[in-house]
C-alpha cells in the first residue's frame, strides 16, 4: 500500500504553489490591522488626512490580493485532494480485485462498499478542505502571534495561553473521538451490508412476507448507528464550548489590558486597535480546532481500515515466470485432487479423471456433493489441498492465470448479468474483438434470439441489475450465449439449463455437440443434460461413487440408475453394459 505521504509527495510542486498562495494570502491579511493602526494614529489622532487615500487604496489592494490568492489556494487544494482520492480509490479497488475468492467468502459486500466510498471520502476531505484549513490554522497562528509579539509582548502572552489551552482541549477531544469513529465506521459497514442484502433480495423478502422482520433488523443497525453518532456529538458538545468560551473572552481581556497599557503610554491607540484586530483574527483558528480534529480523527480511522484491506494478500499467486502455452487444446486432468476450506470439512476427496480435447464429461451428484468446487479448482479460484490439476499436461499452478481463465468459458448456476445492454453482456468475454454478427450467432445457438428480437430495442435493451426484468430461463440463455461467444477451448455448464424447458435444453445440447474442438464439462441434475457425455461421473459426499457412459451406469443400477428412475421411470428396454 502506498502511504498517504507518498501520494502527497508525488504532487509536491503543485502543493507548494498552494501553500505559497496561502502564505501570501495570510500575509496580506496580517497587513490590514497594520494599515488600520496607521489610520488611527496618523489620520485620526495626528490629523494627517493626506495619508488616508493611499492607506484606503492599500486596504483595497490587500482585499483584491487576498481574493486572488485565496482562490488559487482553495482551487489547488481541491484539485489535489480530488486527484489523490481518485487514485487511492483506484488503487484500493485494484487491490480488492487482486484478492482471492476466500477473501470474499468472509468479507461482506457492504463492508467493501463502505471502504471504497465512505472511508476514501473522509480521506479526500482531510486532504482537501480540512487539510487546507489545518495548514492554514498553523500558519495563520504563527503569523498572528508574531505580529502580536511585535506590537507588545506583554499583551501577547494572554492569546498565547488561550491558544495553548484550546490546543490541549482539541487534542484531548480527538483522542476521545478516535475510538468512537472506529465504531461508527464498522457499524456503517454493517448497515450497508444489511441494506445491500435486503435490496438485492427484496423479492425473496416479499415472497416470504418477511418485510417486518427485515425492517426490524435494519432499524436495529440504524439505531446503533444513530447512538454512536449521538455519542460522537455528545463528546464534541461536551468539550467544544470550552474552546468557544476562550475565544469569546480573549478579545475582552485584550481590550481591558490594552486600555491599561494605552493609559500608561506603553502602546498607542493604533497599536491597541491593531492588537484587537489580531485577537479577533486568532479567534477563528481556536474555533476551528475542535471541528478540524473531529474530521482528522475520522480520516485517520478510515485510513486504518483501508490499511487492513491492504494487509490482505491473495492466496492464489501466479508463478514468477509462468508457462504460456502456444495453443490451448483443452485436455483436462484431475489427479488425486482433494479440497477443503479452512473452516469446513473436506469437500472433495481423491478425485481423478481425464477429459480429452473435444470430449464431453458429465458430472452429477446431490446438492453439496462438490460439483461446483471442481470448476472453482479448475479456474484456480481456489487451490486444491492435495493432488494436481493439469491443462494440456501442464500443472495449472505453473500457468498464467490470464491464459488459464481466458481458456475457460463458464456458465455458473448463480446467473449474473450486469446492468447494461444485452449486447455488452454477451460481449463480456471478448469486448474488444466481438462484433454484432458474432453476438447474434451466439445468441441463436443459445436459443435466445426469439425473445431478444421481440424486444423494442433488441440487443440494445438495457437489462436491470443482475438481470432484473428477465425470466430465469432468459437469463440462463443470455449467459450461455456469453460463454459461446467467447469461443474458448473449454466450456463449462454448471447446472445452467435448470430453468429451461426440455425442448430448449435439448436444442442447446445439440448445439454443444456441434462444437467438436471444444472440451465440455456439463454439471447437472437432469439425466437429459449429461446422458450424451462421453463419460459421466457421479459424486457422492465429495468422492467419485460411479463413472462410465449412460448405458454402463444404467446397467450398474446404482445412483445414476436411481436418478433415472426418479426422473423418467423404469427403462423400457433392458440395459446391458
Amino acid at each position: 500500500m502506498k502511504k498517504i505521504s507518498t501520494y502527497i509527495w508525488e504532487r509536491k510542486f503543485i502543493l507548494a504553489f498552494a501553500i505559497l498562495s496561502m502564505i501570501i494570502s495570510i500575509g496580506l491579511d496580517m497587513l490590514s490591522p497594520q494599515l488600520s493602526k496607521y489610520i488611527v494614529d496618523d489620520v485620526i489622532i495626528n490629523h494627517e488626512v493626506e495619508k488616508l487615500t493611499p492607506l484606503l487604496l492599500c486596504i483595497l489592494g490587500v482585499g483584491l490580493g487576498r481574493c486572488i490568492f485565496q482562490y488559487a489556494k482553495e482551487f489547488t487544494f481541491d484539485c489535489v485532494g480530488s486527484k489523490i482520492s481518485c487514485e487511492i480509490r483506484k488503487d484500493l479497488f485494484t487491490h480488492i480485485q487482486s484478492l482471492s475468492a476466500d477473501f470474499f467468502d468472509r468479507t461482506g459486500t457492504g463492508e467493501l462498499m463502505s471502504r471504497l466510498k465512505d472511508d476514501v471520502d473522509r480521506i479526500w476531505d482531510a486532504l482537501s478542505f480540512v487539510g487546507m484549513l489545518m495548514i492554514e490554522v498553523c500558519i495563520h497562528t504563527v503569523f498572528v502571534l508574531f505580529c502580536m509579539y511585535r506590537l507588545n509582548w506583554k499583551l501577547a502572552i494572554f492569546p498565547t495561553i488561550g491558544m495553548a489551552i484550546a490546543a490541549f482541549i482539541a487534542i484531548y477531544m480527538e483522542r476521545k473521538l478516535d475510538h468512537v469513529y472506529e465504531e461508527i465506521s464498522e457499524e456503517n459497514a454493517s448497515l450497508n451490508t444489511v441494506a445491500e442484502e435486503n435490496l438485492a433480495g427484496v423479492r425473496t423478502v416479499k415472497a416470504f412476507a418477511r418485510e417486518k422482520h427485515e425492517i426490524s433488523k435494519f432499524l436495529s443497525h440504524n439505531q446503533r448507528y444513530y447512538d454512536l453518532n449521538m455519542k460522537q456529538s455528545s463528546l464534541f458538545v461536551k468539550y467544544h464550548p470550552y474552546i468557544s468560551l476562550i475565544t469569546r473572552f480573549l478579545p475582552i481581556i485584550v481590550l481591558f489590558l490594552g486600555g491599561i497599557l494605552v493609559s500608561q503610554g506603553e502602546i498607542t491607540l493604533g497599536d491597541l486597535s491593531a492588537f484587537i484586530a489580531y485577537s479577533m483574527n486568532i479567534v477563528w483558528p481556536m474555533e476551528m480546532l475542535g471541528w478540524l480534529t473531529n474530521s482528522i480523527s475520522a480520516a485517520l480511522a478510515s485510513n486504518r481500515r483501508i490499511k487492513k484491506i491492504y494487509q490482505e494478500k491473495p492466496t492464489i499467486i501466479e508463478r514468477e515466470n509462468p508457462v504460456v502455452l502456444p495453443e490451448v487444446k483443452g485436455k483436462i486432468t484431475f489427479s488425486g485432487v482433494s479440497f477443503h476450506k479452512a473452516d469446513l470439512h473436506e469437500i472433495l476427496h481423491d478425485i481423478s479423471f481425464t477429459v480429452e480435447p473435444g470430449k464431453t464429461i458429465g458430472i452429477m451428484g446431490a446438492t453439496g456433493a462438490g460439483k461446483s468446487s471442481l470448476i472453482y479448482l479448475l479456474q484456480r479460484l481456489y487451490d486444491a489441498t492435495d493432488g494436481a490439476i493439469y491443462l494440456d499436461d501442464v500443472n495449472i499452478r505453473d500457468l498464467s492465470l490470464k491464459q488459464l481463465r481466458s481458456s475457460i468459458s463458464v456458465v455458473m448456476q448463480d446467473v449474473f448479468l450486469f446492468s447494461d445492454t444485452i449486447l455488452e453482456n454477451v460481449k463480456l468475454g471478448r469486448k474488444e474483438t466481438l462484433n454484432l454478427s458474432s453476438v447474434k450467432k451466439a445468441v441463436t445457438r443459445a436459443q435466445a434470439k426469439s425473445f431478444i428480437e421481440k424486444m423494442e430495442k433488441q440487443y440494445d435493451t438495457v437489462i436491470g441489475e443482475r438481470g432484473v426484468g428477465l425470466s430465469g430461463g432468459q437469463k440462463q440463455r443470455i449467459t450461455i450465449a456469453r460463454a459461446l461467444a467467447k469461443k474458448s477451448p473449454i466450456l463449462v455448464l454448471d447446472d445452467s439449463t435448470s430453468a429451461l424447458d426440455m425442448e430448449t435444453e435439448q436444442s442447446i445440447h445439440e448445439t454443444l455437440r456441434l462444437l467438436p474442438d471444444t472440451t465440455k464439462i456439463i454439471i447437472g441434475h437432469r439425466i437429459s443434460a449429461v446422458c450424451h457425455a462421453d463419460e459421466i461421473i457421479i459424486l457422492d459426499n465429495g468422492r467419485i461413487a460411479e463413472r462410465g457412459d449412460h448405458k454402463t451406469l444404467l446397467a450398474r443400477k446404482g445412483l445414476y440408475y436411481q436418478t433415472y428412475v426418479a426422473q423418467y421411470g423404469e427403462p423400457k428396454e433392458e440395459i446391458t453394459a
